[in-house]
């Protein structure tokens, strides 16, 4: 058992109607994208052609803090608010869309944006599946 699922396990009160597989996936669907997108930046940063990517650091770098700001609040279960939640999930898929297609541009030649766009992907599904869920 992953160490997300023994947190939503271990909390105190009733998480309510959510799904648990979906959240679980989404919360780590969100920090492993967080932690893909900071990867593939600093990639980024040492290529030659640095100067040519610029929009993909800056992309990688908002989707990670968008990424890791919703697997936070997903965490947090205290005072549910679901239009919040939606909302933070809507962004956080479109964010990792953004993501994912400016890295698919440079996937060919970079390896770094092919598995970054890989995770932003799985995460922006994620977040979708976890929408289409909420009540």
């Amino acid at each position: 058992m992953h160490t997300v699922e023994q947190m939503l396990e271990a909390y105190p009160k009733d998480l309510g109607g959510i799904d648990r597989a979906k959240l679980t996936e989404c919360i780590q669907a969100c920090f492993e994208c967080a932690q893909t997108c900071t990867a593939c930046a600093d990639a980024c940063l040492s290529e030659d052609m640095v100067a040519d990517l610029t929009k993909c650091i800056r992309t990688n770098l908002d989707c990670a803090d968008i990424c890791t700001t919703t697997g936070s609040a997903l965490s947090r279960h205290t005072g549910y608010d679901a239009n919040v939640t939606r909302a933070l999930l809507e962004a956080c898929a479109t964010v990792c869309k953004s993501c994912a297609d400016n890295c698919d541009e440079h996937a060919s030649m970079h390896e770094h944006c092919r598995i970054c766009a890989e995770a932003c992907r799985r995460c922006e599904r994620a977040c979708r599946d976890l929408i289409s869920s909420l009540a």
